[in-house]
């Protein structure tokens, strides 16, 4: 059982009746943004078979329609209105609009809560403060089974230079909570508008904010979800932008038409020529352990442990695909 932030220890009738040391891995190669005021097209993801759908509250939401948006996602969870294998998350407004603090009193009122929730414009280490207290008071009378999952935004230059800091304290912060830091999403048109940068076809531009990102969340354990795609008819350019980010080291992307999600999906996937590859090294690897060799070739190539890793990783990712 983990000790509980002040807000949440103020209260006796708030029980933790199991919460995992071990957080459990939630693949989530294609992020799916479904305004949580259309009724329709929440129904339509459901059926798409996607890694994970966010319910969103803001950018997909007009400024009069932030009301409807979050009483109809506190309808979805209070009914547990089921998606499938698909991770049914949110994402509330940006702290500094003043709209997040009602997203999470009407939503996290649910008996039923979200497993992860996405925030926005992360730039600075008092924000993690902010989410800790008022993600904290929505939950003083509930019942939690397992961590909530809290994945939060770089979508600044601010955002961006502190992004370890910021993640170093979450880490520290949410370590004796019910929540924990999960993962980065890589927001790329508000940082183009704030640094003033163009985006072109092959997102040059944005290669070090990528690369930066990248290095930061694996750093410290995290999922890192890659930017979106907005010309959504043009899969050729998605599917090269998806092969792109996951060469990169990027675990997913985001999405924001269903069409998009196959693509996605099957480009954070390891081939059946990389398993083949992958799968064979490792066996000759460990032939090779048991005849106390250490570096040794393979198919023409000379292979050491951080290759062997690699091989590994691409097993795992599989795996877990497929759960």
């Amino acid at each position: 059982m983990f000790p509980l932030p002040r807000l949440l220890r103020k209260s006796s009738q708030f029980i933790i009746n199991r919460l995992f040391s071990e957080r459990k891995y939630n693949i989530r190669r294609a992020v799916l943004y479904v305004p949580g005021n259309d009724e329709r097209k929440i129904k339509k993801a459901v059926d798409l078979d996607v890694d994970c759908v966010i319910l969103d509250c803001e950018d997909g939401v007009a400024i009069n329609r932030k009301d409807e948006a979050r009483n109809s996602i506190y309808k979805i969870l209070s009914e547990n209105q089921s998606f499938g294998r698909t991770e049914r998350t949110i994402r509330v407004n940006s702290i500094e609009t003043g709209l997040a603090e009602e997203d999470l009193r009407v939503i996290l009122h649910s008996e039923n809560l979200p497993s992860t929730i996405f925030f926005p414009k992360i730039d600075k280490l008092d924000d993690i403060d902010w989410i800790v207290d008022n993600v904290s008071k929505n939950l003083t009378s509930k019942k939690l089974l397992n961590r909530i999952n809290i994945i939060i935004y770089i979508e600044n230059a601010k955002g961006l230079l502190s992004a370890s800091k910021i993640c170093e304290s979450a880490v520290e912060k949410l370590k004796k909570t019910p929540f924990v830091l999960d993962g980065i999403v890589f927001g790329s048109d508000d940082f183009c508008a704030d640094i003033g940068a163009t985006r072109t076809e092959n997102a040059f531009e944005l290669t070090y904010a990528r690369q930066h990102l990248v290095v930061v969340a694996k750093a410290f354990g995290l999922q890192i979800i890659d930017m979106v795609h907005i010309d959504y008819k043009d899969l050729d350019g998605l599917k090269k932008n998806c092969q792109d980010g996951a060469r990169m080291g990027f675990t997913g992307k985001q999405a924001i038409h269903p069409g998009q999600v196959k693509i996605i999906q099957q480009a954070f996937s390891p081939s059946e020529e990389k398993l083949e590859w992958a799968s064979a090294l490792t066996e000759a690897f460990r032939n090779h352990q048991q005849s106390g060799k250490g570096a040794f070739s393979f198919r023409g190539q000379m292979i050491d442990m951080p290759t062997v890793l690699q091989a590994k990783n691409i097993l795992q990712r599989d795996i877990l695909s497929k759960q």
